[in-house]
């Protein structure tokens, strides 16, 4: 009987030591990126897919490119927001690397907003949620080359930045 207790009592104290793997599981959702949808101007409640549309985060020389093979869908992109500022700045240049300059187009769009670190877990760590500011939430201007801004709307749909599942802004062009 004493052998058994003893037993039992070593396996205990083995697997007492034992902890919990910390790995951040893949789809654990960790800091959100902004996700923003394009409708067509003339046709309100359609989506209008976007094609060789450029997005250069402000301080950047290169962006990301976002084409038929690129997109979330073909009208629907996610950009990340800084986590260390309360402002992102991007030139969203539309038909980026036509060999016809007169029709590259491009806009600059300032999002303001406030941030909040929430813990996730001791494997992933913290994650940062955003809210849009509610009086100005983005500044759009032209860029440097006036030739008129070709986004002509801005309408926020969700200020609150808290997962990729939605849509946050809707350009229309």
């Amino acid at each position: 009987m004493k052998k058994i207790i003893l037993l039992v009592l070593a396996i205990a104290f083995t697997f007492s030591g034992c902890e919990k793997d910390d790995i951040c599981d893949a789809d654990t959702i960790t800091t959100p990126r902004l996700v923003i949808s394009f409708y067509d101007i003339n046709n309100p409640s359609e989506l209008k897919s976007v094609t060789d549309l450029t997005i250069i985060g402000e301080g950047k020389t290169e962006g990301i490119t976002f084409n038929e093979s690129t997109l979330v869908n073909g009208s629907t992109v996610s950009i990340p927001l800084k986590i260390d500022a309360d402002a992102t700045s991007f030139s969203f240049i539309l038909n980026y690397g036509n060999s016809d300059t007169a029709l590259v187009n491009e806009d600059e769009l300032k999002l303001n907003y406030s941030r909040e670190n929430v813990f996730v877990s001791r494997a992933c760590g913290f994650k940062t949620e955003f809210t849009l500011d509610p009086i100005t939430p983005y500044v759009h201007t032209d860029a440097a080359v006036a030739d008129e801004k070709w986004i002509q709307y801005i309408a926020v749909k969700n200020s609150t930045i808290d997962n990729e599942n939605e849509t946050h802004l809707e350009i229309y062009f």
